[in-house]
């Protein structure tokens, strides 16, 4: 940050294009009041019963459950997200306080080693200091609670730099906090742009640093992190596998596959977007699906029976669809959708595309938005070459009535996590987290609360 004044960030409505309000950003004075608030808040918490912090956490989830529909409303309003969505959202959050707050102590239970006799020997798990977190606005609510959760409970506390057309969650979740009773500045939201990422980052106050987002975002994080030898943990996104396999139950794959690519827009990491259809069912399964797809409830956002709400801007929606005109014009068939629709809002279809050309961006890119991709294979071991070949690596679903077929095929994808007759899911309970491109580490379960604390080994004699 080079200048005291910085813009000001205003919440867009995606579905009506209105602005809801308008923020302060934090300038380069605030920032660095922060971090010095941030440091001294760390000295104390560390020292903090790690039973008390996880009682801290329990209040946390209370808060939550006690106010979704608030928060859930607030996420609607500023990216679009149905709100029925949107409440599962929150009480999703509300989960992963409540899985850490019943096993941080196992997790972080120290570890003994063998040693000579009269010697204890043990790994024990102290925090790092203040983690940076940047986070981004698909999930505006699960993706920092996922971080938060595990991080402040082992003794870290946390700076959240959100994405800047969320800044009205950015600011509710710093609330959560407070609410529950958290002391003061363990956790703080930095309503900055990007371009302050780097600077925080360099600090030394700053000893680690999450990130969910963009391939770009993570390069430039893992370079400054790099340079300051500071440890991270990336979540860069994907472009998953949805394997159907020539035994497949089709109706139940077909009904999950149109879930697993249009949840939330379409605009997950972890959504289904390169659909390997083996060919002695592919002219069935594509039919279903179709069908699937455009069944789905695409409307005002607010409306409980809403399926599909908007994409979280218009400039989101002008970038995939040029993504999906340029597969077009390379190839593909449009089977369903493939226009924005003629109405108010950022409103994009979900679509279907066939004879998807190899390296078209339907084929070689993530598309963030309602944009499924059907390929046509023979047989598993063209399976499971087509699901490999992309430089991602977050996350696969394979479809068979063979169990054991789907254990072999999944643990043939390359990917940070492969579901069998699933779509693919982050659950506090297993580790989460990508390979390649997708990025690097695990967040959740186990795992994940032991990403950003020192492993040290204690030899007492």
């Amino acid at each position: 940050m080079t200048d005291t004044t910085v813009p000001d960030m205003d919440a867009v409505n995606p579905a009506t294009g209105e602005r809801i309000a308008t923020y302060e950003a934090d300038s380069r004075a605030d920032v660095e009041a922060a971090l010095a608030r941030a440091d001294d808040a760390f000295e104390a918490w560390r020292e903090r019963p790690l039973r008390e912090r996880e009682e801290l956490l329990a209040a946390a989830g209370d808060v939550l459950r006690e106010n979704k529909r608030e928060y859930a409303g607030l996420m609607t309003e500023e990216m679009g997200k149905p709100i029925s969505q949107a409440v599962s959202e929150v009480e999703k959050c509300a989960w992963v306080c409540d899985h850490y707050a019943e096993h941080a102590s196992a997790y972080l239970q120290p570890e003994g080693h063998p040693s000579p006799p009269g010697a204890d020997v043990q790994t024990v798990y102290e925090p790092l200091g203040p983690v940076l977190a940047v986070m981004p606005w698909n999930f505006p609510f699960w993706q920092v609670f996922r971080f938060a959760a595990p991080y402040l409970t082992a003794g870290n506390v946390g700076l959240l730099k959100h994405a800047s057309n969320v800044p009205g969650c950015a600011q509710a979740i710093a609330d959560v906090f407070e609410e529950a009773g958290y002391p003061d500045n363990v956790f703080q939201t930095l309503l900055v742009g990007s371009d302050a990422v780097d600077d925080v980052l360099g600090d030394d106050r700053v000893r680690a640093a999450t990130l969910t987002g963009s391939g770009p975002a993570g390069r430039a994080v893992a370079s400054t992190a790099g340079h300051e030898l500071k440890k991270t943990v990336l979540e860069l996104g994907g472009s998953d596998p949805f394997v159907v396999l020539d035994d497949a139950d089709l109706d139940e794959a077909a009904e999950a596959g149109a879930w697993a690519r249009n949840l939330n827009g379409g605009q997950s990491c972890i959504a289904a977007k390169r659909f390997v259809v083996h060919t002695d069912v592919y002219e069935e399964f594509v039919e279903r699906f179709v069908n699937e797809v455009a069944s789905l409830t695409v409307g005002d956002p607010t409306d409980e029976e809403t399926e599909v709400g908007p994409q979280a801007s218009a400039d989101l929606l002008a970038d995939l669809h040029e993504q999906v005109r340029a597969s077009v014009e390379a190839g593909a068939t449009v089977l369903t959708g493939g226009e924005p629709m003629d109405r108010e809002g950022a409103f994009y279809p979900p679509t279907v595309l066939a004879d998807v050309p190899e390296g078209c961006p339907a084929d070689s890119e993530e598309l963030f938005g309602p944009v499924a991709a059907v390929f046509e294979v023979d047989d598993e071991t063209e399976a499971v070459e087509k699901a490999n070949d992309t430089a991602f690596g977050l996350g696969a679903s394979v479809w068979t009535a063979d169990r054991e077929r789907g254990r072999r095929v999944g643990r043939d994808i390359d990917a940070g996590c492969t579901y069998v007759n699933q779509l693919v899911k982050s659950d506090p309970r297993v580790p989460f987290g990508g390979v390649g491109v997708s990025g690097y580490g695990r967040e959740l379960s186990e795992p994940g609360i032991k990403e950003f604390v020192n492993r040290k080994t204690l030899w007492v004699e």
